[in-house]
Parts: C-alpha cells; structure tokens; sequence
C-alpha cells in the first residue's frame, strides 16, 4: 500500500479538527473511539479485541515477532473553549484544551506509515489509543488488559506549547511530577462572631495548617529535590457575623522521586493531625495518590533523541516538569521515553484558548513510525 504524504497530512488535520469539533471526557469518549476505529479499519490496520471501556489498541507487523509499544490519549477536559478555530468545539464545557486530539491524530498517522512497510518490520508495533488519561486511570485500565506483557519498550508524546515547532524534548530520568492531590476536613466549634471563646475557630487552624505546609517543601525534602505543594481552594463560612463549625482544604504535592513523595505525605498527615490536636479539633486528612512521576530509561531516552535529530528534529535536552502524566504507570511494566513534542503556541496546557500547531502534526507522525522502525531494528537477534 503506498499512501501520498501530502493528501496524508491534509487528511490527519481534517481528521484532528473532527476530533477537536467532538471532544468527550475521560471514560465517556465512545465516538472518538469509534472515529478512530473505523480510521484504522479504512487502512486495513488490525485492532486487538481487548476488554476496554473506551479506546483501543492497534497492532502493525508480524504476530509473532519482538514488540515496540506507541502511546497516545484520546480525552478532553471540562474547560469551555475560548480559541477563535474555526473548528471549535461543539459541546458545551468540553474542550480538547490539553492536545489528545494532536496526540492521537498523530498516532493514527504513525500507524497509516507503519502500515506501509508492514511486510517488512522486523517485529510488531502496538499502539495504544487511550482513555482516560486526564484522571490518571487510563493507563492502568490498558495495562490490566495484558496488552503490555510482551513489550521491550514503550515511548509516548506530549505537545509543548513553551518549545518551538520542530524541536523535540526529553531527558533520562524523571520528566513528569508524581501527582498527589489532599483534602483537609477541620471540625470545630461554631459560636457567635462577637464571643469565639466560646467555640473552636476552624478558620483559625485552618490558617494555621496552610502556614506549617509552606515548611513540607523546605524542610523535609532534600534541597537538589524539586517538589511542589500548593492549597488551591479553602471553604468555611457563610456570613459575615458567625464562626463556622468546620472548614475544607483541598491541593496538590508534586514531587519526582519516590522517597520524597512518601515523605511529603507522611510529614503533612503529621503536621494536620498535630495542629487539629494543638487545637482540640477533629481533623480528616485523605491523600489521593495520582501518577507517580515520569522516569525515562537512559538508554531510550537518547535513543528516542537521536532519532528525533535523524528525523529532522532538533533534539534537546529539557528539564523536568511538575505536571503529571500516567504514562508513568506504563514505566512501572517496562522501560521507555517519554518526549515533548514543540509546538510554539502562546497558550498553555489547559488553557480555555488553548490551540496546536496543525504543521506539526505530520512531521510527529513520521517521528513516531520512524521510531518505533529504529527501536525494532536495534533490538539484537534472538
């Protein structure tokens, strides 16, 4: 089969617009599945019967041979579009405002070039259209499957808005953040604003709690360990001339090695119990554990670089970055790489204006087949 790359490029956007145009959420995302299905249907591309909800996995080259893995994710988030594409989304409050349309767009390009050569791969190339990956349980959903158990490696892309088109990013080692999320619930005492000695403030040892976790980062985790914690929404109260019985917290910890990561939660859950003792309060502490941290193998993370510079790339070295990514998980089954696709946009990840680079789009497609071509090729003769 020989596909013309110039009408393949012109139908990958066409069909990343018709993705933007439908976004669906985690889980939900049963028409991107079904568009993205009948794609590789129209290319004769094989997709594994496999005991997912949403998303899929398709698979290119011989069945008995060695096997690379490609990953892309398919979902969107909850945000009202604000960009000014003609192709804006059509649901209310449902945006592709983190580039999953990009992401798979492009991964259906790899796998259309992959396609091509099938007869001669030295081995399979599976690759995963995912859901999910906005609430970090997508991963672990294709990973239950089983479609992970014969792999050597597995590489993933993520758009980059902060680096230029045509550069490629990555590093060995940690390159995403383990994600954690916290909420705090403090139960007091209400009382009369004019008289709070008569009730126990939970404003007060709520402030309290938000003070000591400025310490977690500087003094108990080790100064060369970038970590993060943030409170983002704190709730007590409804007017102006009475002391609430209760207050809620919630935020995040990023950190990027396990044993800071464990000593962040343990310390923090100490600190809030203390206080709420201090105070004679009733405290609920609840750590969500989310991804852990991105962790690239040395040797595919400048395997996957070179690639990107013989693939007409600059290759760069960048460093690592305090948002989460269950890709992670994949790294916990076997090793892989991970790399930031630059696309040069003025907007943020997750912001409500949010676009990509469309010119990009082709050029990350032949990335990703090329790669996984190299990767099949390096693996020595059994």
């Amino acid at each position: 089969m020989s596909v013309d790359e110039h009408a393949l490029g012109e139908h990958l956007v066409a069909f990343r617009h018709e993705l933007h145009r439908f976004p669906e959420l985690s889980n939900q995302e049963f028409e991107t599945t079904a568009r993205i299905r009948q794609q590789l249907e129209n290319y004769q591309i094989r997709v594994l019967d496999l005991p997912l909800k949403t998303g899929l996995v398709a698979e290119i080259g011989p069945v008995d041979g060695p096997l690379m893995v490609l990953r892309s994710d398919i979902d969107a988030l909850p945000i009202e579009e604000q960009s000014d594409v003609t192709f804006r989304s059509e649901r209310p409050g449902v945006m592709h405002a983190c580039g999953h349309d990009f992401h798979s767009s492009a991964a259906l390009g790899a796998a259309i070039l992959l396609k091509q050569q099938e007869a001669s791969l030295p081995g399979r190339v599976r690759i995963l259209f995912q859901a999910a990956e906005e609430t970090g349980q997508g991963a672990p959903d294709v990973i239950a499957t089983g479609a992970l158990k014969e792999a050597v490696a597995i590489f993933g892309i993520h758009n980059d808005p902060s680096l230029p088109p045509g550069v490629i990013g990555s590093k060995a080692g940690p390159l995403t953040a383990a994600v954690d999320r916290f909420d705090i619930r403090i139960i007091g005492t209400g009382s009369h604003a004019a008289k709070p000695h008569q009730g126990n403030d939970p404003i007060v040892i709520a402030a309290q709690i938000v003070s000591a976790a400025q310490t977690l980062i500087s003094r108990n985790a080790p100064s060369g360990d970038n970590a993060v914690v943030s409170i983002t929404q704190i709730h007590s109260g409804s007017t102006w001339n009475v002391i609430p019985d209760s207050a809620w917290l919630e935020g995040t910890v990023r950190s990027f090695s396990q044993e800071t990561r464990e000593r962040l939660e343990q310390r923090f859950r100490e600190i809030v119990q203390g206080i709420g003792a201090a105070f004679a309060a009733e405290v609920e502490f609840n750590w969500h554990a989310g991804p852990p941290s991105v962790v690239n193998d040395a040797h595919w993370a400048d395997f996957a670089l070179q690639q990107a510079a013989s693939s007409g790339f600059e290759a760069r070295v960048v460093e690592a970055s305090p948002i989460g990514e269950d890709f992670a998980f994949y790294q916990q089954q076997l090793p892989g790489a991970f790399m930031m696709i630059g696309t040069g946009e003025p907007y943020a990840l997750h912001h409500p204006a949010f676009r990509i680079n469309d010119e990009v789009l082709l050029p990350t497609s032949r990335y990703l087949a090329n790669l996984a071509v190299a990767a099949l090729n390096s693996l020595e003769p059994s």
